[in-house]
């Protein structure tokens, strides 16, 4: 470990070197990938000086301890006994950072929530994960931006679509794929009992061109009157698009906004991430790879979550975990489970590098 991280020390240094230099500043692109890397080994090789500074005092801990004065030497023990157990902390942060990285934590995401099963409680209910996203995003510093929304006539949504951004977003979303079921009595149940419903949530990075390019010859672009908000320009501009992508028959709409370029680039946009994200999945069925990580990619089938409302509490089913604050939960405050599924994600993965090594 300590040849790796040797190698990390070296590259953030070289990385600095290169900031400096005027040709970098010219170069935007160049510059942000430098900056992304930059701040990515920033903590590992913070810990790693600390690490150095605490095992370059422990000799002169120890012969303080050698002294006649007892002041000293009470105060090179506890001195060397904080040393020793920060560096056997320091040692676990590492091991956690030098896990491997899923390329796409950096990204922003793409969310798309449907009602699934339950008619007009699972519309309703797309809607209270839609609110709950929204809150969580605020609480990150995040911003929302909504695409498309088929809105549902007893409140919710029976579709919502909109991107997630900010820093490291995927590497916290990420868990939220598949299947969300609630138990509670709908406002829409005359006699009140608990009715079980579901709604689906489809989380993907957002894909770059990098990752992978539209070609024009491969898409249909069609245009149409916007028919949501958007004043006196709404039904008299063919500001409205929707992007084809023929060789599988994907499409997307968008008309959220008054200029036919913006909503062309933003269905570009959704459609490369939609297409991304199944390129991903097929890859990973060829492979036999579980995706993005061992607690896995939830596919829309899959049952993640229960939120039981009766009795307060919320359910993970991929780790077993059970905590009675959905209120809190449904009102955005979601690290209370998405700690819990990094922090056991974690666990896994250094057990699998340990099995490894063995």
């Amino acid at each position: 470990m300590l040849d790796r991280l040797k190698i990390i020390e070296a590259r953030y240094n070289e990385i600095n070197d290169l900031l400096m230099q005027p040709e970098t500043a010219k170069d935007v692109k160049k510059l942000t990938a430098l900056s992304k890397e930059q701040k990515s080994l920033e903590k590992v090789v913070t810990l790693f000086h600390e690490q150095q500074k605490l095992e370059a005092s422990i000799p002169d801990l120890k012969e303080m301890k050698k002294e006649s004065d007892p002041e000293i030497v009470e105060m090179a023990t506890m001195e060397l006994e904080e040393a020793q157990n920060r560096l056997v902390q320091i040692e676990d942060e590492i091991k956690v950072l030098l896990l491997p990285k899923d390329p796409n934590d950096e990204k922003d995401v793409v969310v798309e929530i449907r009602g699934a099963v339950g008619g007009d409680e699972a519309n309703i209910f797309a809607g209270d994960l839609f609110r709950m996203y929204t809150k969580y995003a605020e609480s990150k510093g995040w911003k929302i931006t909504v695409f498309d929304a088929m809105e549902s006539a007893q409140g919710g949504y029976s579709n919502i679509q909109f991107k997630v951004s900010g820093e490291s977003v995927y590497s916290f979303l990420k868990y939220e794929s598949g299947g969300h079921r609630v138990q509670r009595i709908p406002v829409t149940e005359a006699n009140g009992r608990i009715q079980t419903s579901i709604a689906t949530v489809l989380v993907m990075p957002e894909a770059e061109e990098i990752d992978f390019q539209l070609e024009e010859k491969d898409l249909r672009i069609d245009t149409f009157c916007s028919s949501g908000p958007g004043g006196q320009g709404v039904n008299t501009t063919y500001s409205a698009v929707r992007v084809t992508y023929i060789p599988t028959g994907d499409f997307v709409a968008c008309q959220i906004y008054r200029s036919q370029h913006e909503n062309k680039a933003t269905a570009m946009e959704i459609l490369r991430t939609r297409i991304y994200e199944r390129m991903l999945e097929e890859e990973a069925e060829k492979t036999g790879a579980t995706r993005q990580s061992l607690i896995g990619h939830g596919e829309r089938s899959e049952k993640i979550r229960t939120y039981n409302y009766p009795q307060n509490r919320v359910t993970d089913h991929r780790i077993g975990f059970t905590i009675n604050r959905l209120d809190a939960i449904i009102d955005g405050k979601l690290d209370l489970v998405i700690s819990e599924l990094i922090n056991e994600d974690q666990k896994r993965k250094l057990s699998s590098e340990e099995e490894i090594r063995l």
